[in-house]
């Protein structure tokens, strides 16, 4: 097998994470004082192993290596990361505070003069600087935070967490978990080395690679509606990319406004050996930017990324799903998907005329693959147009029988997932991605 199909299965990730999980803790235990009590000592040693572990946790779930993107997808990949982060600043803040506890308690001294003292310890001021950056880094990415901070703000902001992460790294193995104990110190920096490992190999110098490779430029683009337009890239030897239908990859646009920043778009059509196509919607500074690039401008492309392809299949019979300029991955998986998966229908939501994408394009492919086209356009007020579960067998009576495949906005994609949970669709039958930051 191409070493670039290979993939990781979200329970054979779990089974990693936890039983890593399990490891931390016992050489926390082992560290600890004996005869081994449960009081803020032992509190103290594991929640700074499990903080420590769980960062080398988040850069490989997050460091884009094939395997995890296509296996456990890159949505999953995403949540995993968000929860996982909540939880590592969060035992960093109950290690800090048990740990002054426990030194207090030790030397008989009051909390203040037990921080001081602590921190003159070797890699505790580093350690201290680690953690304001991981909180920091835990408020912007709050969902209430998120819809305040520009895309690009919250990506540079994101990038301190390798800081973090090696101010932290001293203390750990100075730290009384490790330190004298030298297999458990080179099993602790072997952990960390892979996870750096794979941020270098898959985030740092794939995409360098691929762009020597591949030479990707902007060959045209093209006004599409209000506000959308496709970005025509020209290539080489994109066959080589083993790009899929309903994947996307994360482009970074070398120009003088936009080379700081990675975006996440899908393929608008099926992979070509010369061309790619992606659509994008000005929502923001960035994608605006991206609108008003030149042709010739340099493009690095990292991926394909995404588990949303025709091999996700599970059923004979396929409901594609889109929402607005979540029509993207969906048009091209309406073009290929190969006549083994049965009865095809694309329903394609909008709230107006105007803002409906490709028409002319889906209209020709149903017509060519005799496939089934459904338009649901105008307000979300109007009853016709209400995602509902009878509303859904109505237009597809085989609905259950059927895989469904969804890209929308988060609110769109909520209405459906439950309407599609009523009428009884089994899980397993239901493909999405979302790539909201």
């Amino acid at each position: 097998m191409d070493s670039r199909q290979l993939m990781v299965s979200p329970a054979t990730a779990l089974t990693f994470i936890w039983g890593g999980a399990v490891v931390a803790s016992g050489l926390a235990i082992v560290a600890a004082p004996q005869p081994l009590r449960l009081g803020v000592p032992l509190i103290a040693h594991l929640t700074g192993m499990l903080a420590g572990y769980g960062v080398t946790v988040m850069l490989a779930l997050m460091s884009r290596a094939p395997a995890l993107e296509r296996g456990v997808g890159a949505d999953r990949l995403a949540r995993w990361h968000a929860t996982g982060g909540r939880a590592i600043v969060f035992l960093m803040l109950i290690h800090g505070g048990t740990a002054t506890v426990a030194w207090a308690t030790r030397q008989g001294m009051g909390l203040w003069a037990a921080f001081i003292e602590v921190m003159r310890m070797p890699g505790l001021i580093a350690a201290t600087a680690a953690t304001l950056i991981f909180v920091l880094i835990g408020v912007i990415s709050a969902r209430s935070m998120r819809r305040k901070v520009r895309y690009e703000t919250w990506h540079a902001l994101h990038l301190l967490t390798y800081l973090a992460v090696a101010l932290s790294f001293a203390h750990e193995l100075a730290g009384p978990d490790l330190a004298g104990h030298r297999l458990a110190q080179v099993f602790w920096s072997l952990l960390y080395t892979a996870g750096f490992g794979l941020v270098l190999r898959y985030r740092v110098l794939a995409p360098i690679l691929l762009a020597w490779r591949h030479r990707l430029r902007i060959d045209h683009i093209r006004t599409e509606g209000k506000g959308v337009a496709s970005i025509i890239l020209r290539g080489r030897h994109l066959d080589e990319l083993n790009a899929q239908p309903g994947q996307f990859f994360r482009f970074r646009f070398l120009s003088r406004t936009t080379w700081l920043s990675s975006h996440p778009f899908s393929l608008s059509a099926p992979p070509h050996h010369q061309f790619l196509r992606i659509t994008v919607k000005a929502i923001g500074d960035g994608t605006e930017l991206i609108h008003s690039l030149q042709p010739g401008t340099r493009v690095i492309a990292a991926g394909p990324y995404g588990a949303m392809t025709a091999a996700r299949r599970q059923a004979h019979g396929v409901l594609l799903i889109a929402g607005g300029i979540g029509i993207t991955p969906m048009r091209a998986l309406f073009e290929t998907l190969p006549p083994t998966a049965g009865r095809i229908t694309l329903l394609y939501r909008a709230s107006s005329p105007e803002e409906v994408l490709f028409r002319e394009e889906l209209q020709q492919i149903a017509g060519h693959r005799n496939a089934r086209l459904i338009f649901l356009v105008g307000p979300s007020s109007d009853p016709a147009n209400a995602v509902t579960a009878r509303n859904l067998t109505h237009m597809v009576p085989d609905l259950t029988a059927r895989d469904v495949y969804i890209c929308a906005s988060p609110k769109f994609s909520a209405a459906v997932r439950t309407a599609l949970t009523k009428a009884g669709l089994p899980g397993r039958q239901l493909h999405q991605e979302e790539f909201s930051f």
